[in-house]
């Protein structure tokens, strides 16, 4: 095996493991927003408490996932993932509503997401 097709394999495991680092930090996310919601401007201490280790989790995981993804594809799929899980999750958990406009537009996003997924994808094959 030649030195430059380790490299290639070393990058596309290193790529693979980032990327779900990065889903990772979007379930944290999920997590901080929807303790975020549950603390009530964080009076009550064991949504505070979860909303703080939350923070901490997705800060780190988006940390590791952005040595190798670039910031900008990191950052919005991360907010992407964040947004639309609390959203479908704060709906489904919290009681909150959630309109036909509103999961259209989440829609949207995840339409998003998947193709900056597959523009990084293609970038890193040519």
């Amino acid at each position: 095996m030649s030195a430059i097709h380790t490299t290639t394999l070393s990058r596309r495991g290193q790529n693979g493991r980032s990327w779900t680092m990065l889903l990772l930090a979007g379930a944290f996310e999920i997590g901080y927003a929807l303790s975020v919601g549950g603390s009530q401007a964080f009076t009550v201490p064991g949504w505070s408490i979860s909303a703080a280790i939350f923070f901490l989790l997705t800060l780190f995981a988006l940390s590791v996932a952005l040595k190798t993804i670039d910031v900008g594809i990191g950052y919005a799929v991360w907010a992407g993932i964040g947004a639309v899980g609390a959203a479908t999750l704060g709906s489904v958990l919290l009681n909150q509503p959630l309109t036909l406009a509103q999961a259209f537009w989440l829609a949207v996003i995840i339409v998003g997401v998947v193709w900056l997924k597959l523009a990084d994808s293609a970038k890193l094959q040519t």
